[in-house]
């Protein structure tokens, strides 16, 4: 019954996140867009204002006349819409996801004790820690060499390598102490904590600020606004970065590979690279930069690189493994028949000896049951899944199945998945 609550409960809860993740997201990426896209205003009564950009817009039938006053407006409208409660709630929803889904059966999915042998508890703490310790890192780098410290572009650039930096240290400390999927995962929490704590404890603080100065007709600090505008900047781009960290641990031939570390870095670049093309694409339709081309190039090539580093090594037949994996667990039986005649013998032995532990009597990880020929070909499909097509099963390969043990199983599915 408590894995059935915790399915429900990851299923609801990662439905929730992601309904607030677009939210999120959707507007950065609009507030990104509309500030690469606004022009001076033409209209006189609009510079008298004090509006220092406009763009016209059509969607839905409707034109839309954004304006943009740079420090603030000449008064204080009566109705004024803050966007935070989409990065909040973006964030305790992910939070929550990360503790059932992770934290809860720490010693299931947090821990291979191939990389560290420690016990759950040690692991929570240290997971949690990546959470604290890049935060205060990462804030650190920002208050000292970001803005309002003087250092103009050549600050945010050494702010923006520094950053990088973190991150890679992250990420290879992740995936050397953590299971793969856990560590990629990790690391996307990490940095999209930081996002969310970018507009707990900076944007919106020093939106307030601006606000209440402009409230009690006192002038108003511009650095309040600096600091805003360089936390979303960083936030749009650790944005690509973070979706391919959390959609990641859906294949596992990124998270498994040994050099996984590596794999997380060079896919975060490449969203990265991609992300600026489209932040600077905006800004060359009007003539303010040249065409950002290269950064796409840039993404797109390092993306080809990974796939084709990645390209499995051609091996045996998979009917040559198949019957090399029948003589094994036959104990020497030789079984010379064709690949495609498995049956249901040879296949019961490997999920005896590999998923019973957690599909079996005992205990039924996800209300999955594996120990009569019934349940077997219910579950065939999910079988082939996630033990040959995704390879995610058995979880951190916790029982140390093997390939030959994997085409196994395959030729037994394709093969029409027989149990009699």
């Amino acid at each position: 019954m408590e894995n059935y609550l915790l399915d429900w409960a990851n299923l609801l809860l990662r439905w929730v996140h992601v309904i607030t993740a677009i939210a999120w997201v959707g507007s950065s990426f609009y507030f990104v867009f509309l500030d690469s896209s606004l022009t001076p205003p033409v209209d006189e009564d609009l510079q008298r204002q004090g509006v220092s950009g406009e763009l016209w817009a059509v969607h839905g039938g409707g034109f839309y006349h954004p304006v943009k006053f740079a420090v603030k407006p000449p008064q204080m409208p009566a109705h004024l819409h803050w966007f935070y409660w989409e990065s909040y709630s973006t964030w305790l929803t992910g939070f929550s996801l990360f503790t059932v889904s992770y934290l809860w059966n720490a010693s299931t999915y947090l821990v291979d004790k191939s990389l560290m042998n420690w016990s759950p508890s040690a692991a929570v703490a240290v997971a949690l820690s990546f959470f604290v310790v890049f935060w205060l890192l990462y804030d650190a780098i920002c208050r000292l060499l970001g803005q309002g410290k003087g250092k103009g572009k050549n600050g945010d650039a050494t702010v923006g390598a520094l950053v990088a930096v973190l991150v890679c240290v992250a990420s290879w400390l992740a995936c050397h102490w953590f299971a793969g999927r856990a560590a990629f995962l990790l690391v996307g929490a990490m940095m999209a904590t930081a996002m969310s704590a970018n507009v707990f404890f900076w944007i919106i603080p020093g939106q307030r600020k601006v606000v209440a100065a402009i409230k009690a007709g006192q002038p108003v600090d511009p650095v309040h606004g600096q600091r805003g505008k360089q936390r979303s900047v960083h936030n749009t781009y650790f944005t690509l970065p973070v979706l391919f960290a959390m959609l990641s641990n859906h294949y596992s031939f990124t998270w498994s590979h040994p050099q996984n570390w590596l794999i997380l870095i060079l896919m975060m670049l490449a969203g990265a690279a991609i992300r600026q093309f489209f932040v600077l694409r905006h800004g060359y339709k009007l003539g303010r930069n040249r065409h950002p081309t290269a950064y796409a190039l840039v993404g797109v090539v390092v993306i080809m690189g990974v796939i084709v580093w990645l390209k499995p090594a051609p091996g045996p037949s998979d009917g040559a493994i198949a019957v090399s994996a029948t003589e094994s667990i036959a104990g020497g039986a030789v079984n010379t028949s064709a690949a495609s005649q498995i049956g249901y013998e040879p296949l019961q032995k490997v999920l005896e000896q590999r998923c019973y532990m957690c599909h079996g009597a005992q205990m039924q990880m996800k209300n999955v049951r594996l120990d009569s020929s019934a349940l077997v070909k219910q579950h065939a499909q999910s079988i082939y899944q996630q033990a040959v097509v995704s390879k995610i099963m058995p979880m951190n390969n916790a029982s140390g199945i093997t390939d030959a043990e994997r085409a196994l199983i395959k030729q037994w599915f394709e093969a029409g998945a027989k149990v009699d």
